[in-house]
């Protein structure tokens, strides 16, 4: 019954529990086209309803199941191959593995809950992270086709115009860039004039300063020493006195010790050992004495210098506190407040140097922008033939479809112009914004039409179409029919309907079962075999008369099916 797919992303399960009149349901869905039917009311909607709520859908307490607290939607993803999946996974901290859980739970007591891969979510965060992955296309919230910023994307797959679009996509940047750059520079002449006055002042107050990278440590070792200055004159200089130039002084008697030895080292000559031993210490001695002097003689206990290193320190710490924490950040601080005043100082002449580049740019902007807009006006044209010719198969054989172009006062990001699409359903009609007039059924073979047109216009991996098949029969529906088939290949396809000629290219077909147990009603979802298939489809035709006729007619339309995207 199925056709082997290669690995894509694709949703592979959906769980629902407690969720309006569905108890407990797994569903297991398939590559290609999933086609979901039943009886009328048996809960088709409620499926559909289900999944619009895992892609950020509005949650409301009456969709809990009667007597229940909480209701749970679950769906499972397979990311296949798509590194761009895995990657938003990864920037948003959440786990990733080979395959995307979405767990939403909705509590009557208004506490509400997501979870993706297990981690709790915001609402904002699951929209962003499941944007791209599945569309629904009927009477729901989620609908692509309404958000009149992805119809120039449509349009430029289309036509395969992405080289264009990104020279044009560099020029707006760098114009951009030099746009910003001039309002910078612009600033209201007071705020510009304010700042240059307190920049003035800085750079004025730490010029003055005439810092030096160290000076604050030299400063507080030399504070600590005036602070101690009566202690170490009088270590020094008595040290001096003691050692050398004092009455009695011990250099003098280590001397007069040592002359004694040495006299008598005739007698015993171990004596003499001792006065050379004596002497050493002498000189060592001598030594010592000699820096004493030195330093008692450096000693600088003016009161005036005191104040001064204390004036000084404390100008250094009011700098401090006011710009950087170092002496050498702030001389780095005065660097680049230097370089400012430059540039604000010579604000005019780089105002008008930008304005130049911008001009230039703008230019180079509007040239690429032509050609965009050119390759745009003829492909929105090829485009028009393309949908309208989809369109004819699917029940629409008169409507107008185009893409039209608006010029934007300014460039945009993407372009010189808007775009929107119009549609005329009817012959005499006047078109009118596809997002204002088209019903549910309309949108749904529009966007059909688009896929089966333009395959590779967004990276949506599954698309869901609920009344694709509104207000068409016969022919048209097999045609309907076919187009999701051959859209399966390229696509994951789920495609709720009531008709069997749509019914009948399903790669996979699920019927939606309401039944009564124990007094409550219930939803089930059952994915058929070929036999219970054929009987399905035979009561789409003939209702709940099924005959041996209906049910060949049933075998026959799936034999054809099969035939006709072979």
């Amino acid at each position: 019954m199925g056709r082997a797919l290669s690995a894509k992303v694709m949703l592979t399960d959906l769980i629902i529990k407690n969720f309006a009149i569905i108890e407990n349901l797994h569903v297991t869905f398939g590559a290609g086209f999933n086609v979901l039917t039943g009886e009328t009311g048996a809960g088709k909607s409620i499926i559909i309803d289900a999944v619009n709520l895992l892609l950020g859908g509005r949650a409301r307490g009456e969709i809990i199941r009667t007597g229940e607290d909480q209701a749970a939607v679950e769906a499972i993803f397979d990311l296949g191959d798509d590194p761009f999946l895995r990657d938003k996974l990864e920037e948003a901290g959440l786990d990733v593995d080979s395959e995307l859980l979405v767990r939403r739970v909705v509590a009557r007591s208004g506490k509400n809950r997501i979870f993706v891969n297990g981690s709790p979510v915001s609402l904002t965060q699951l929209r962003e992270l499941v944007s791209g992955l599945v569309n629904i296309y009927g009477q729901h919230e989620h609908q692509n086709l309404q958000r009149t910023e992805t119809h120039l994307h449509v349009l430029d797959a289309f036509s395969s115009l992405q080289p264009a679009l990104a020279a044009y996509r560099n020029a707006y940047a760098d114009w951009h860039r030099l746009q910003q750059e001039l309002s910078h520079l612009t600033l209201a002449e007071r705020e510009r004039q304010q700042r240059l006055d307190m920049l003035r002042y800085q750079q004025q107050e730490l010029t003055g300063a005439q810092l030096t990278v160290g000076e604050d440590d030299d400063l507080e070792q030399e504070r600590v020493i005036l602070l101690n200055a009566e202690k170490l004159t009088a270590a020094t200089v008595g040290g001096y006195e003691n050692l050398y130039a004092g009455q009695d002084a011990v250099c003098e008697k280590i001397a007069i010790a040592a002359d004694q030895l040495e006299a008598l080292q005739k007698i015993d000559p171990q004596l003499g050992t001792l006065a050379e031993t004596l002497r050493s210490n002498l000189y060592s001695l001598e030594d010592v004495a000699t820096e004493l002097h030195d330093y008692a003689d450096k000693l600088d206990f003016e009161p005036q210098r005191q104040q001064q290193v204390e004036d000084r320190l404390a100008l250094l710490g009011q700098l401090k506190g006011k710009y950087a924490p170092t002496i050498a950040e702030l001389i780095e601080y005065l660097d680049k407040i230097t370089l400012e005043l430059d540039d604000l100082d010579n604000i005019e002449s780089r105002r008008e140097q930008l304005q130049q580049q911008l001009e230039l740019q703008r230019e180079k902007l509007l040239q690429a922008g032509t050609i965009l807009t050119q390759q745009r006006h003829d492909g929105a044209e090829k485009l028009a033939i393309a949908v309208e010719r989809e369109l004819a198969d699917l029940a629409m054989p008169k409507a107008s479809f185009s893409l039209r172009l608006t010029p934007l006062p300014e460039p945009a990001a993407d372009g010189l112009e808007a775009g929107e699409f119009y549609l005329a359903a009817n012959p005499g009609e006047e078109a009118q914004p596809l997002a204002k007039i088209a019903s549910g059924g309309e949108l749904s073979r529009i966007m059909l039409a688009l896929k089966r047109s333009v395959p590779a216009g967004d990276t949506v991996k599954t698309l869901i179409f609920d009344e694709v098949d509104a207000g068409i029969g016969g022919e048209a529906a097999t045609a309907v029919g076919e187009k999701i088939s051959r859209l399966g290949k390229e696509l994951q396809v789920l495609c709720v309907t009531h008709l069997p000629q749509v019914a009948a290219f399903a790669d996979h077909h699920y019927c939606v079962v309401k039944e009564e147990v124990e007094g409550r009603t219930t939803t089930n979802l059952d994915l058929l075999d070929i036999e219970a298939r054929t009987a399905e489809m035979a009561r789409m035709l003939s209702g709940s008369q099924v005959s041996e006729q209906t049910l060949l007619h049933a075998r026959e339309l799936i034999d054809k099916s099969k035939l006709l995207v072979a």
